[in-house]
C-alpha cells in the first residue's frame, strides 16, 4: 500500500524475510469504497485517488518489487521464492499444482521456480466444454460458454460461482464483460499504461 509498506526499506526487509519462508507473495490493495471511507473517517490519507473492483497493484511496484528480487540464472542467491498470485505460493509450499489455475495466464508464470512450473504445466488442462456448460448454466451463467488457451469464459456469475467452477476444474474463470488485461491479470487498470 503506498506510503504504508511499499518503500525501498519494507521491500528489502520482506526480502530479508524471504529466507525463512516457503514463498513470499506480492498483491495490492482491494481500495474499494468500504476502505476508502474508513481511511475518511479516521483522517487518514487515501493512497489512490479513485477505488476500484480489483487489487491496485501500479506497475512500477512491481517493477520495482522484481528488481529486488531478481536472481541472476547464473547465481544462487539466499531470499526465497516470489510469487505473484496468493494461491500460486500456496500451492508450492504444498508442494501443489495452483488450484485456481493460473499456468493458463503465462505471463504470472515468469517467476516462478522451474519446478513449480513443470508440476502446474503436467496438472493444467482444458476442461470438457459440454460438462463446463452445464455446470455454468446451473449455476446461472448466460450465453455461450468458451474455453480458450487462457480461461473459462462466462457471462452472469458472481465472484462465488465463478469461483467454484475455477477450483473444481483448476482452470481460470473470466466474466466476459469483465476483462483482465494482460500484464495486469486481474488487477485495477490504477498505476498501469492505458494504451
Amino acid at each position: 500500500m503506498p506510503d504504508l509498506n511499499d518503500s525501498d526499506d519494507h521491500i528489502q526487509k520482506a526480502l530479508e524475510l524471504s529466507q525463512h519462508a516457503h514463498a513470499t507473495v506480492f498483491t495490492g490493495l482491494f481500495f474499494r469504497q468500504q476502505i476508502a471511507a474508513y481511511y475518511r473517517d479516521h483522517g487518514l490519507p487515501e493512497p489512490y485517488e479513485d477505488t476500484a473492483r480489483r487489487k491496485i497493484m501500479p506497475e512500477e511496484t512491481e517493477q520495482r518489487i522484481l528488481r529486488a528480487f531478481h536472481r541472476p540464472a547464473d547465481q544462487q542467491l539466499p531470499w526465497g521464492p516470489l510469487f505473484r498470485k496468493t494461491s500460486c505460493g500456496v500451492a508450492y509450499a504444498h508442494h501443489e499444482a495452483d488450484y485456481n489455475g493460473h499456468y493458463g495466464i503465462r505471463e504470472l508464470c515468469d517467476i516462478c521456480p522451474l519446478a513449480q512450473l513443470n508440476l502446474c504445466r503436467d496438472a493444467w488442462k482444458a476442461p470438457d466444454l459440454a460438462h463446463v456448460t452445464g455446470q455454468a448454466h446451473a449455476l446461472g451463467a448466460v450465453g455461450d460458454v468458451q474455453i480458450t488457451d487462457r480461461a473459462i469464459m462466462v457471462e452472469g456469475l458472481d465472484e462465488p460461482p465463478r469461483y467454484f467452477l475455477q477450483h473444481t476444474h483448476r482452470y481460470q474463470v473470466h466474466d466476459r464483460s469483465k476483462p483482465h488485461h494482460y500484464r495486469r491479470h486481474g488487477r485495477a487498470d490504477i498505476g498501469w499504461p492505458t494504451t
